[in-house]
């Protein structure tokens, strides 16, 4: 059976606490609230979930400074969203610690760069974020938008999964993990095959797991709204709830990606992704043991183990 969250609330009953905030702000992205906020305003609101206990959170200029935009312009965004005025949206920003979600490991890695610009200090700190962003995800952990997307999975005649870069590497690994409890998973465009002919194949009831983080690729977005127009329901496996993939989806797992890496870091959504996998694995038991039995049986047959 499906979990619905609670209706967003409206500009009369402001959210009282960051969770709320974040569920009306996924609304407004899906054109699900009374409220309705421009594009600049949206990815305002989105940079300032990510800010959970950053400094600049306790003055309107720093904030307005991190974020590149007016004072003037988070007031407006206060009203908007029903707050009296910017402090009172503020008292909701600083209601979590203003200990940042993973300080340990930063003040760990700053230890270590102080040591010297060596490729182990490189490694820990590199490590260190990837563990913070870890903490990010389970501190942040929506868990009406996580159960929803596994009924949508569970539930689906047939399942496809689509990212490109380095997030098909993350697809590939759902597809492999899904595909250990059922078997009509695939990756979408499978071996250049056409992305047309791939979403043509789908029909009525069955899911589309989309994967992308900023800067998202275009042909993801793109993808993920003809799969709405076409009457797909997707899951996104995104970075925030300003992403374009949050406006496509019926559900949407939301993963933070800061760190040093040279590009986007993905640990953090490799480690989303193994929990979706145990999830399903998890929402259907027998399913999952018989399949997992065939799967040996079959392993053995073959000698693919020594």
């Amino acid at each position: 059976m499906t979990r619905h969250p609670a209706p967003p609330p409206t500009q009369a009953q402001p959210p009282e606490t960051l969770d709320a905030l974040r569920a009306l702000m996924v609304a407004i992205a899906r054109g699900e609230a009374a409220i309705s906020l421009g594009t600049k305003a949206r990815e305002a609101l989105g940079r300032i979930l990510d800010l959970t206990g950053n400094p600049a959170l306790l003055s309107i200029t720093s904030l307005a400074e991190v974020l590149g935009v007016n004072p003037s312009t988070l007031t407006r965004l206060a009203h908007s969203l029903g707050y009296s005025g910017f402090p009172a949206f503020q008292q909701v920003l600083l209601t979590a610690s203003m200990a940042p979600p993973g300080e340990f490991y930063s003040r760990q890695a700053r230890a270590a760069l102080a040591e010297g610009p060596g490729a182990r200090s490189r490694a820990a700190q590199l490590c260190r974020e990837n563990q913070a962003n870890i903490d990010r995800f389970v501190e942040r952990f929506d868990t009406d938008a996580f159960e929803a997307a596994v009924d949508l999975i569970m539930s689906a005649p047939r399942v496809a999964v689509y990212g490109i870069r380095q997030f098909h590497a993350v697809a590939a690994f759902l597809v492999y993990g899904l595909r250990m409890i059922r078997s009509d998973v695939a990756l979408l465009d499978a071996n250049n095959l056409g992305i047309a002919e791939g979403l043509a194949m789908l029909g009525k009831g069955d899911v589309l797991i989309v994967a992308s983080c900023a800067p998202y690729s275009a042909q993801v977005v793109e993808v993920a709204r003809a799969a709405r127009e076409i009457g797909l329901a997707s899951v996104a496996l995104t970075d925030r709830a300003s992403s374009p993939l949050v406006d496509t989806s019926r559900a949407a797992i939301l993963v933070g990606h800061e760190s040093s890496f040279i590009s986007n870091s993905i640990g953090a959504f490799t480690v989303a992704a193994e929990c979706l996998i145990n999830a399903c694995a998890g929402a259907r038991p027998d399913q999952t043991r018989k399949a997992l039995l065939e799967r040996d049986r079959m392993i053995e047959r073959l000698g693919i183990e020594r």
